[in-house]
């Protein structure tokens, strides 16, 4: 797979579903860095629409179960070039081993912090979820120089809202997953059009390394968490109006 062959991908399926893109502050996109993207995330679209808007192959950590499921599984590894992570009791040290060398190779890696819950209930467009804290941890722990978090909001101006496939048929590939144990339908939202708003990326700094240790630990992965949820919700009420 070549480096490009993903950003390539991507601006060939935004642009076979019809969607009309617009993004805003680009130039907040660093340059020169490892950089983590951080994203709210309602639609299959997501990776495709951040690899387009920011015109750069991005790794990204995805679910257990789209590295089960066959031909799904050779789109989003081969093609998309996405990372799935191990099950559940492998599932932390498999996204901080693979994301870390990633980084350190100056590839953009990007995580969705909300985790599946939104990809498989209806949501509304201006909201953005409660975000897991691993994607924290991972910035400072990992051993990686000019480290900077990008959260970007993705924010649907026009879009449409079905039905995929029984949510449990996905328990086949992952009975680990509680959320795939349940009745009802995956959702599919197909962006008609949407607004792409970048945040502004917070700096890894090595003062930041040194307070990630004793008590000090679970204030700076609060302050780094709840500066990306902060970011992208103010931007996501930004963009949908």
């Amino acid at each position: 797979m070549s480096r490009n062959s993903p950003l390539e991908i991507s601006h060939a399926l935004v642009a076979a579903l019809s969607t009309q893109m617009f993004r805003y502050y680009e130039d907040r996109i660093p340059q020169d860095a490892s950089v983590l993207v951080v994203s709210n995330h309602r639609s299959f679209m997501d990776a495709l629409i951040l690899m387009a808007a920011l015109s750069s192959p991005i790794r990204f950590a995805c679910h257990h179960y789209m590295g089960q499921v066959p031909i799904m599984r050779e789109i989003v590894t081969e093609q998309l070039g996405c990372f799935p992570l191990e099950e559940t009791q492998k599932r932390l040290q498999s996204f901080f081993s693979q994301s870390q060398m990633l980084l350190q190779s100056k590839q953009m890696v990007g995580v969705f912090p909300e985790g599946t819950e939104p990809m498989v209930k209806f949501t509304v467009p201006n909201q953005v979820g409660e975000f897991q804290r691993g994607f924290a941890h991972l910035a400072l722990r990992a051993d990686v120089q000019d480290l900077a978090i990008l959260p970007i909001a993705i924010a649907s101006l026009e879009e449409v809202n079905t039905s995929g496939f029984p949510l449990k048929l996905l328990s086949v590939f992952d009975p680990s997953e509680p959320l795939f144990n349940q009745g009802g339908w995956h959702p599919l939202v197909i962006y008609r059009r949407v607004a792409v708003l970048i945040g502004r990326p917070y700096w890894i700094t090595p003062q930041h390394h040194k307070k990630y240790h004793g008590k000090q630990a679970r204030t700076v992965v609060a302050e780094l968490t709840e500066h990306c949820h902060s970011e992208i919700s103010n931007l996501l009420r930004q963009g949908c109006y």
